[in-house]
Parts: structure tokens; sequence; C-alpha cells
């Protein structure tokens, strides 16, 4: 009987010992906007993929994080994002006084935008959802990685090929051991003129938001007093106009969010403060940050009828999880620096012809401690993110997003807004699906490939204010500009840049002809032979496409006046002694000798 009864114990404790184990193409971990969209993208091509997040939303920084007034990228909402916006927009539109306008800011309440993000994920194919499952391990078995996660309360093993690490921290690829740094990178290191001369651990403020609601001016709901209050701490506030601060941070239904700066809720952390071992603690000295200020707010400011939402179902009612600038950023492929951005064209790189995702954000300076270097930026341009930036360089089939992102500290500040990640992560989830389909690794990227995918699921890879994504002629554009082949002007306003492709402009010769002979044998004879004024005529452009494709030259040029309206759509009229717009070259370059169609690598360099 005693031998039957450890037998049986025996079998318990082996039932209870060995965890459960699962097998999925693509595992995106983090359910963060840039997560969210990944597994989305990796889905809807088509990939078998899981999405595990540790909290009870999707959404991350936008939702469990509380940043819900999102002003970035609202002129080039594009694919997922796009979609995410404009369900938005739909749910609010109803309300009195919300704004849909094309480019308003995008406003929404915290638990709204998860639920919405909810109901998208549960509509797509092929993808699974696990939320309240953090992440505790992960390890490399042969090719595949190995991951565990704790799953109502038990360890889950999940077996991927393809690993995209979203979380908030960028614990996957810590635990993974890729290598990371953070704070200021020095001049030395980065050749960024801006850098400071000495690097420094310091990383940007966290802050606890808070959503705050009017419960109307008879209405006492002071909450207790923090333990630790110094009202001192938030004296700065006494002469701040509070009614201009609520009031640019409205949300529907009499909300406002809580982001202030300086004396506001910003609390300075380092990246040793964030490490796993330090990071509950401070967490909660910058909640008490937080509840110190609306307490000062309720009682030395007057305003005891603002309080505390129960939107986030926590015991302080403070969101989920502070809203996190910066930490450590991974080594990738790739590593984007301020020249990436700035002068994009004129660098040995070419990254912009690697774009996944483009972004108009400033780069945040949020520092409450004295001594931090201030960037004086230049106008700063929206801008391509390039695909290396989220492949890891030390670990095969990793990719990286949210602050994890292989960038420069500079940079860093304009690539977390969650409107931007939403973007970049798209672009992971399209290289994470095409390592699945073609069998490849992350070390075998084809761009053309991914940036297509990118571009079917109405994906944008070129930040062109003037050319929106309603614009007939947008994917050709888009893809011959891509190559460099017809460049971007940056054109300042203000503390930002647009860049425009500026569609109606003549083209020049010198501007195209570098690229094309460099792309094509043929076209250092034809040059050679036409001898090109210094405006490159739509004669001309027809001419060089009949020498590259053997097409005859007068067949092509009644064809092409002949399709001139009704096939392209050009409101120009059809004179082949005037130059040609680059419009009309982007559409009749793409449709005749494509040079998207050539193949560059991680770098942009074009491979022959």
């Amino acid at each position: 009987m005693i031998k039957k009864l450890l037998l049986i114990c025996l079998l318990l404790k082996c039932t209870t010992t060995f965890a459960e184990t699962i097998r999925t193409d693509v595992l995106v971990v983090g359910g963060g906007a840039g997560g969210v969209a990944a597994a989305i993208q990796s889905a809807r091509s088509k990939i078998k993929t899981l999405l595990v997040e540790q909290g009870p939303w999707l959404g991350g920084s936008a939702t469990s994080g509380g940043m819900c007034i999102m002003p970035e990228n609202r002129n080039f909402a594009s694919g997922i994002y796009a979609e995410f916006r404009n369900h938005i927009r739909e749910f609010y539109k109803p309300r009195l006084g919300y704004d849909t306008t094309r480019n308003a800011p995008l406003v929404f309440e915290p638990s709204t935008g998860a639920s919405i993000l909810k109901k998208i994920t549960d509509t797509v194919k092929n993808l699974t959802v696990k939320l309240n499952t953090p992440f505790t391990s992960i390890k490399k078995d042969g090719t595949d990685w190995v991951v565990t996660v704790m799953d109502n309360g038990k360890p889950l093993i999940i077996k991927a090929k393809i690993v995209v690490d979203a979380t908030e921290l960028g614990d996957v690829a810590a635990a993974s051991g890729v290598l990371l740094t953070a704070g200021f990178d020095s001049r030395d290191d980065t050749k960024e003129t801006l850098a400071p001369g000495n690097a420094t651990n310091q990383i940007q403020d966290i802050s606890y938001l808070a959503i705050l609601k009017d419960f109307g001016k008879a209405a006492d709901r002071t909450i207790t007093k923090p333990e630790g209050y110094n009202a001192t701490l938030y004296a700065c506030l006494k002469a701040a106009d509070v009614k201009k601060l609520l009031a640019a941070a409205v949300l529907p239904n009499d909300k406002y969010l809580i982001n202030w700066e300086n004396c506001g809720n910003q609390y300075s952390v380092t990246a040793d403060d964030l490490k796993p071992e330090n990071r509950e603690a401070t967490f909660a000295k910058a909640r008490l940050r937080t509840l110190g200020l609306i307490y000062y707010l309720q009682t030395a400011l007057g305003y005891k009828n603002l309080s505390l939402t129960d939107d986030f179902k926590t015991t302080h009612h403070l969101p989920y999880l502070p809203y996190i600038r910066e930490n450590r950023r991974a080594a990738g492929m790739v590593r984007m620096v301020l020249d990436d951005i700035y002068t994009p064209y004129n660098r040995q790189s070419k990254l912009y012809r690697t774009s996944i995702g483009v972004a108009d954000a400033l780069p945040g300076q949020h520092y409450s401690v004295a001594g931090v270097p201030h960037i004086a930026y230049p106008p700063f341009p929206a801008f391509s993110v390039p695909l290396g930036a989220v492949v890891a360089k030390d670990q095969e089939n990793l990719l990286v997003l949210e602050k994890a992102l292989s960038v420069t500290h500079l940079v860093n500040g304009a690539v977390t807004s969650p409107a931007v990640q939403m973007t970049i992560g798209q672009g992971a989830g399209a290289a994470a699906a095409f390592c699945i389909f073609f069998k490849r690794t992350t070390k075998q990227l084809d761009v053309r490939t991914i940036q297509g995918e990118i571009l079917d699921h109405k994906g944008s890879l070129l930040p062109f204010a003037d050319i929106p994504q309603t614009d007939r002629h947008f994917r050709a554009i888009q893809q011959v500009a891509a190559t460099g082949m017809l460049q971007g002007i940056q054109k300042p306003d203000g503390q930002t840049a647009q860049v425009l492709f500026m569609p109606d402009s003549a083209i020049r010769t010198a501007e195209v002809q570098p690229l094309l002979t460099e792309l094509y044998s043929r076209a250092f004879i034809w040059f050679g032979k036409e001898k090109p004024g210094d405006a490159f005529t739509l004669g001309n452009l027809l001419s060089y496409i009949s020498e590259i494709t053997l097409r005859d030259p007068t067949e092509l040029q009644e064809a092409t006046r002949r399709t001139w309206k009704t096939y392209y759509h050009f409101n120009t009229p059809f004179n082949p002694k005037r130059p040609a717009t680059r419009r009309e070259f982007a559409v009749l370059a793409n449709r005749f000798f494509n040079p998207f169609a050539r193949t560059v690598d991680i770098t942009g360099k074009l491979v022959n």
C-alpha cells in the first residue's frame, strides 16, 4: 500500500513539474503598440503567430501606460496605425466636440483603446493572443527559440522560429544575451555633432500618468495624503496656468490626462533603476510622485472636484505601468543615427532605402534633474526607420521593438511614441513573416520583398507630406523614391521640417543620371548618345525607356500618348518636348524599368 501511495505521489509530481509546450512560427512577447502591430501583420501575412502580454490590456504605453493623446504621425497614418486611428475616431464621432479633422491628434480613453485593439486582434486569422501572461526566460534550441511564460500561474513553454521582443523594457533581448547600451552616447562613438563629449547613464524620466475626471464643482474627491508627501516638489505649479494645462489635456467624458513636466509627475531614473531587480521599487516611488501631484492639485490649488477615475483596476487607480520613454537599446544589424534623419542621401549607408515605416515625432528631452545636456536640435524632419534597426545583431531570428530599437540616444526620443511604434511594429511583423514564408533567417532578409508586403498592407516607406496614401500614384512614387532616384526635399517649419516629393516639379538630368547609370549598364551608352540637357524632357524619358526595354521608340511614344489620361491619369498635357515632372518620371519608371526591383542589402547598398 505504501509503495502504491509513493507511486501515485511521484506521478502527481511529474504531471505538475513538466510544463505544457506549444509551438508557433512567430512569437511576439509584449502587447504594446509595436507588438500588437507586429503580431497583426505577421498573422495577416498568413503566418501562425502568438502574442503574449503580461498585463490585462493590449496597447502598452498607449493604454496600460495612459499615453492616450497622440499627436505623432497624424499626417502619416498608414497601415495598422491608420486602422486603429480610424476605429477610435469612429467610436467617438457621435460625441459632441470630438475633433475628427483628418490630421487632428488622436485622443481616447485608455480602456477604449485597449478594447478596440482586442477587437481588431480577435478578427485576425492565424493569431492567438494571451493576456496576463508574463515572460520569464528565453534560450536557444538549435535554430528555434524556447521561451517560458507564466500562463494562469503555471509555466508554459513556447517553441518559436522567430521571436519579436516588444516588451516595454527590452527584457527578452536582455535575457537572450544581446548587447545593450543606455543613456547618452558620446560624440566619438556615434559621430553625431550634437552628441555630448562623454557618454552618461542618464535616460529620460519615466512618468506615472494619471486620468482625472471632473466630478462637478461641488464635489470633494480629495485622495488620501500620499506617503512621504512633500508640497515643495510641486511649488512651481503656483505660477503655472493650470486651466491652460488642463485644457491641453482634455479627454472624452470630462476626463483629463495628467502628464506634466518640470515639477509635475516626471520621475528621474537611470537604466540601472529599471533593471528587473530595481524596477518595482523605482515604480513605487514614481507612483508616489504622481499621487503627490494630484493631492497638491486638490489641496494647494483648489481642484478638489478633480480626482482619479476607475479606468485602471489598480489599488492606486494609476495606470498598470508607467510611461517609459527610454531604456537600454539593442545592438542591431544597423544603428540609426541623427544623420540618417537630417542628411539621409549624403551618407555612405543609404538606410532610407531599407525603410519599414515613417515618423514625424520630435525627439523628447524629459529630464527633471539638473546638469543633463540639452540638445538644440535644428528643425527636425519627418523620417524613415530602417529595417536593420529592428534586427538584433548578436542573436539570429530575434527582432526588437519599443525602447530596444537599435538607435542612438539622440534618435531614441523620436521613435518611442506609440503611434510611431505601431508603424515600426508593422514592418517588424512583415520581416518576421518573410523569414517563415521563405525559410530564411534574419541574416538573410530581402529588403524589397519585405517592403512590398508593407505596401501591400497600406504601409508607407517615405514620409512625403505632399503625397497622401489616397494619391493615385502613391505606390509608384514610394517605390521609386525608395531607390533614391528621386529624393525628398526638406522644408523647415518652426521646430519641424516637412519632407516633400514635389510631384509637379521638373526633373533635372543631374538628379537621375547617377543612379540610372549605376543600375543599368545600357544607361551609360544612352547618356553618351542622347546627351540630354539640364532639363530631362518627357521625350528623353521615353527614349531612355525604349533603350532599356528594347521597345520601338515610335510605337512607345504613340502608346503613351493614347493612354496618358485614360491609363496613367496624368493631369498634364502630353508633350515630349517639355520637361518631365517628378510624378510622371516616377510612374513611368516604376512601370517600365522598375528600379525598386534591384536588390539592396541591410545598409541600403545596391547588390549587383
